[in-house]
């Protein structure tokens, strides 16, 4: 069998090899000619997977090591027995870690207590959940939306937008983008918000429209951007008005990449019986590949403050973009992957 990937990720050159032809390519180079004989191709988010890229080929399944499938055309898929497999829930440690980071480091540089704070959670699959489970744990209150869960489980558990976002404190965003979603952050949105309230987004960018994300700056306190419309072709503009901006790696920890290699790769094996595959755990460093152990229990906001910091100092993230905003993609793929922290 022959296996395109993309040479960006990690942990995983020499895996198939034993088994397969093994071609690499940049994942943006990736063409309709690199998959006439190949049986399956591994991404990310920078591979266009369309008719126009996968018509005629030989391709049987694409495992993708992003938990987004908006580049990939599934109804085509689905229609030519194409099977696809991508990461989920492989980055939900990595994003709640980025948003306890950015959050406490820019109330800190603010002097802003967050103590009673309401955390409003705009989508609760994996991720979402991961960071509910936090803001709990750190004694927030939390208020949930998510409409497709909101119909199928308890009403009470959820809140419409019109409720939440005039109580919450801090809002953060982990949707996906489609057509009820796209642009919901719009002036609208913004003017439901309180006034000072923290605003995240860590999912995507086409979920804000980004010039009313401007104009609203002047109400809301501090703005946490990682994910832009765009990319990498980012609004300078917004980067000027947020307290901290990232090149969208917020799911960028050592942990989360191995997890995602290691569900791309298992999921191949499956697919085509690769036994010696199946149980498959990519090859780390030791010292790094347990995530470090936080006990933040009765600790004041700056100790907490401190630990998440020294774990993860974000604003070191934040300098090199603000410096380079034009090397996003070259900031993404040299990222040096954060050890990730868990809650005790």
């Amino acid at each position: 069998m022959k296996i395109v990937i993309d040479n960006a990720i990690p942990f995983i050159k020499g895996v198939f090899e034993p088994y397969a032809e093994v071609v690499y390519r940049e994942g943006e180079a990736i063409c309709h000619d690199d998959l006439a004989d190949a049986d399956a191709l591994i991404i990310r988010t920078r591979t266009r997977c369309d008719e126009d890229m996968l018509s005629g080929s030989a391709v049987k399944m694409i495992a993708t090591t992003s938990i987004g499938v908006n580049n990939i055309d599934i109804p085509f898929c689905e229609r030519n027995h194409i099977k696809v497999e991508n990461a989920s829930g492989s980055v939900s440690g990595a994003v709640m870690n980025y948003v306890l980071s950015s959050l406490y480091a820019s109330a800190s540089r603010r002097s802003r207590s967050l103590k009673d704070a309401v955390f409003g959670i705009l989508g609760v699959g994996h991720t979402g959940s991961r960071v509910a489970w936090a803001a709990q744990k750190l004694g927030f209150k939390t208020m949930l939306y998510d409409p497709p869960r909101s119909k199928i489980e308890s009403q009470e558990t959820f809140w419409e937008l019109d409720e939440l976002l005039p109580q919450c404190d801090i809002v953060t965003l982990h949707l996906p983008v489609n057509e009820n979603t796209f642009h919901m952050a719009d002036a609208s949105f913004f003017a439901k918000m309180k006034p000072g309230a923290i605003f995240i987004n860590t999912a995507k960018g086409d979920l804000v429209n980004e010039d009313d994300l401007i104009e609203a700056s002047r109400k809301l306190g501090p703005i946490i951007i990682d994910a832009w419309s765009h990319e990498p072709d980012i609004n300078l503009h917004l980067m000027s008005v947020a307290d901290i901006a990232t090149p969208h790696i917020s799911g960028y920890s050592y942990q989360g990449k191995m997890l995602s290699t290691r569900l791309a790769v298992r999921a191949i094996a499956r697919n085509f019986g690769i036994d010696g595959l199946a149980n498959f755990f990519p090859v780390g460093e030791v010292e790094v590949r347990d995530p470090v152990r936080l006990d933040l229990s009765g600790k004041t906001q700056g100790e907490i403050t401190a630990l998440i910091q020294y774990t993860y100092p974000i604003f070191t993230d934040d300098f090199i973009f603000r410096t380079n905003p034009e090397r996003f993609v070259e900031l993404r793929g040299r990222y040096s992957y954060r050890r990730e922290f868990v809650l005790e």
